[in-house]
């Protein structure tokens, strides 16, 4: 009888380590991030910025090993969207995408602001309601051109990157430039100018920078990163990481956890 039992508690013990490397593995994160500077950008030895150091430190907490993986954003925004277990920072809240997918934040709050070159404001402000019917340069896919869209200009030109986007705008491919204030600096030094050689036409509104979800990340693996970001502004680590990168800047003291999906 011993062995006929034998063949087949091993066979059980063989299913149940199975299934628990099967959840192991599909809680495990695809975690993606972009080019965009300070918050997250390539180096010559790897990837920096100011939410690469907060993610960091929120792996330690949380016990994550996998890579941050630096994508185009398209890339990044169809896991999120698609994908199980995927993480995608530094993300834009918006009413939108709060309905795309589970959010944990804020971890920066950036100006969405107009721009052009230095010493042509006065005469685009000018323009009063015509400046709506300029073109308007602007990160494509990013929620700077969907907050441009927003506030009524109608004439986008979008490139494939925060870069040549602000290049273009020397080039006077546009008059107008929109990007987030965080960035800007950044951006334009990448290209050889400064923020000196901007000015700013006007504020679209204030953007919440947090950690995106995609649906289908586990909602354990999400609280765990949440009370690691809770535990991270309770302890001050969250605002040395913040003071370091964004000087000047206040850093967003609240933990908000946003679930996505269809809540009816």
């Amino acid at each position: 009888m011993r062995l006929v039992q034998m063949p087949v508690l091993m066979l059980m013990l063989a299913c149940l380590l199975s299934l628990s490397s099967a959840t192991v593995q599909a809680q495990k994160l695809s975690i993606y991030t972009e080019d965009w500077p300070p918050m997250n950008f390539k180096t010559k030895t790897g990837i920096d910025g100011m939410a690469v150091d907060m993610v960091r430190a929120l792996q330690m907490l949380t016990g994550s090993k996998e890579n941050i993986q630096l994508v185009p954003w398209a890339r990044g925004y169809k896991a999120v969207l698609e994908d199980e277990s995927v993480m995608l920072f530094s993300l834009g809240r918006s009413p939108e995408r709060e309905k795309l997918m589970h959010m944990l934040g804020p971890i920066a709050i950036s100006k969405t602001a107009v721009y052009t070159r230095k010493g042509e404001a006065a005469r685009l402000k000018a323009l009063d309601n015509d400046i709506y019917k300029l073109p308007v340069g602007a990160y494509r896919g990013s929620i700077f051109a969907d907050a441009a869209k927003k506030k009524g200009f109608i004439n986008l030109a979008q490139a494939d990157s925060p870069l040549n986007s602000s290049k273009m705008l020397f080039a006077h491919r546009f008059d107008l430039w929109v990007e987030g204030s965080l960035a800007v600096n950044s951006i334009l030094q990448e290209s050889g100018r400064t923020a000196a050689d901007v000015e700013e036409v006007m504020v679209l509104d204030s953007l919440e920078l947090y950690l995106a979800f995609s649906l289908k990340t586990p909602a354990t693996t999400i609280t765990s990163w949440e009370n690691a970001l809770r535990q991270m502004k309770k302890d001050g680590s969250f605002q040395k990481i913040h003071q370091k990168w964004l000087p000047g800047e206040a850093p967003p003291l609240e933990v908000v956890r946003v679930e996505g999906g269809d809540k009816h």
